[in-house]
């Protein structure tokens, strides 16, 4: 079970790290390399739009049967996005891909958590984190043997193998009972909801870069999201049975892990996308010992994952954790932050390694507090909207990123070494209060007692009502 739904997970991670590398052959090979950002940006709306869709479908449908429905979309996208011959046909494969990809890690995470009592859960979530980890750092290799070997076009087509062995073991050897209740979906609060994500993924993607902060476009956009918000909320308390449920934010648990998900997500893009820059443009290695010095970024993250996750099972005590880590996550952007033109390349590398553990103490920590904190019918609905905010948090804080280095290499009119060496960093600076608040929430994370059953144990009440259902092995 845990193998076919980490499978997914693996894919979706993969994708994204296999694409960015094949991205410049894919917009050389295709045509409007200008526009070739919104193979990515596209990629991100249709994930981001979608994932607290697929929990609330999850908790009234069942997971595994929404599980497969992502995963058959996700791969229809694939095949698809392999046989593009434009790229404008490219972006909307991608944005189907998207709305694939957006159901397949809450869904995955959702149904580890159903099964795994929270006492164990810690230990789950480091090995979900170590798997992802893995992926972040084997999809840049892929991704540049496939453009040099074979064609940036088996960047999409080797998810089909994988998706289908994850389909198959989560076909076959899942089990999760599942209660049938009346339905009734929020479409205009989905509508709602996901029509302001798209404009903030627009926002941050656009603005600062092709068009000016300034610009009327800009500012009705953000105008914009604020309505789309409200009206979203005011639907929300009106909703029978609304797509994010309010009740949820009513736990301060809820509102604070949340918010430590958006900013780690930050921290998190701050460090793989752009510690790269330092080491090619800068240090000038090559994009295939960029990716080397990279792995101790994510080895550090994925080890401080497992080693906080078998604490927690053992102590039964997670807050310590976020605290902990935000707290050397502040000291890894501190230092990250004193690169310049001399700084050797292993130094940075030793640098991002100090960042990975922070935010690998974090990230799964965070998310196994809200787990816990919420009813299991909501379970679903809370933790996409915990990766949600972790992906929104990865795309702003890219955007932010992003903005600071583009603004500081025109102010130097030069875009050789040390012009990058000047301006990097000013990027990791901007990320400092970012680190800060991340202490700041940690500190108000209140510690729950751990939950020792899962959902389906024989001496729940919700296991009684659901026993008829787990006999007959339905999703």
């Amino acid at each position: 079970m845990f193998v076919g739904t980490q499978l997914g997970m693996i894919l979706s991670t993969l994708d994204g790290t296999i694409v960015a590398t094949a991205l410049p052959t894919i917009a050389r090979d295709l045509g409007h390399e200008s526009q070739r950002s919104w193979v990515i940006t596209a990629y991100l709306l249709g994930m981001v739009a979608t994932m607290p869709l697929y929990g609330k479908l999850g908790d009234l449908y069942g997971r595994k049967r929404m599980y497969l429905v992502a995963m058959t979309i996700f791969t229809t996208g694939s095949v698809l996005c392999g046989t593009a011959g434009s790229l404008g046909q490219l972006i909307a494969f991608r944005a189907l891909q998207g709305v694939g990809a957006g159901g397949i890690g809450p869904l995955a995470m959702a149904i580890v958590a159903d099964i795994v009592p929270a006492r164990q859960l810690g230990r789950w979530l480091g090995y979900q984190g170590a798997l992802f980890a893995v992926a972040s750092l084997i999809g840049p290799f892929t991704g540049g043997f496939f453009v040099d070997h074979l064609s940036w076009r088996w960047a999409f087509y080797v998810n089909l193998p994988l998706a289908a062995a994850a389909m198959f073991i989560v076909a076959t050897r899942l089990r999760v009972p599942y209660e049938k209740v009346v339905h009734a979906i929020d479409y205009a609060g989905s509508a709602l909801l996901t029509a302001a994500l798209a404009a903030i993924v627009v926002l941050a993607a656009i603005g600062g870069r092709s068009v000016s902060w300034s610009s009327l476009a800009v500012i009705g956009l953000g105008i914009a999201i604020v309505l789309l918000l409200l009206a979203f909320v005011l639907r929300e308390r009106r909703a029978p049975e609304p797509v994010l449920p309010l009740r949820i934010l009513s736990t301060r648990v809820v509102r604070v892990a949340g918010l430590i998900n958006l900013t780690s997500g930050a921290l998190f893009a701050a460090g793989i996308y752009f510690i790269p820059v330092f080491l090619q443009q800068v240090a000038d290695v090559s994009a295939t010992t960029s990716g080397l010095l990279l792995a101790p970024f994510m080895f550090t993250t994925a080890c401080a994952t497992l080693v906080a996750g078998r604490r927690v099972e053992r102590t039964g005590l997670y807050r310590v954790w976020p605290i902990v880590g935000s707290v050397i996550a502040t000291v890894g952007v501190a230092l990250l932050s004193q690169l310049g033109l001399a700084t050797p390349a292993w130094v940075a590398a030793a640098f991002g390694a100090v960042l990975g553990t922070g935010i690998g103490f974090i990230m799964q920590t965070s998310l196994l507090a809200l787990q816990n904190s919420v009813e299991y019918r909501d379970l679903g609905v809370a933790t996409s909207t915990a990766l949600l905010g972790r992906t929104l948090g990865a795309t702003l804080g890219t955007a932010l990123c992003s903005a600071v280095l583009q603004s500081g290499l025109p102010a130097l009119g030069v875009a050789g070494p040390a012009g990058y060496a000047d301006a990097i960093p000013s990027v990791y600076l901007a990320t400092v209060p970012i680190a800060l608040a991340t202490i700041v929430l940690a500190l108000r994370l209140p510690e729950l007692r751990l939950r020792d059953h899962s959902r389906f144990d024989a001496d729940t009440p919700e296991a009684i009502a659901l026993q008829a259902a787990a006999e007959t092995g339905l999703p």
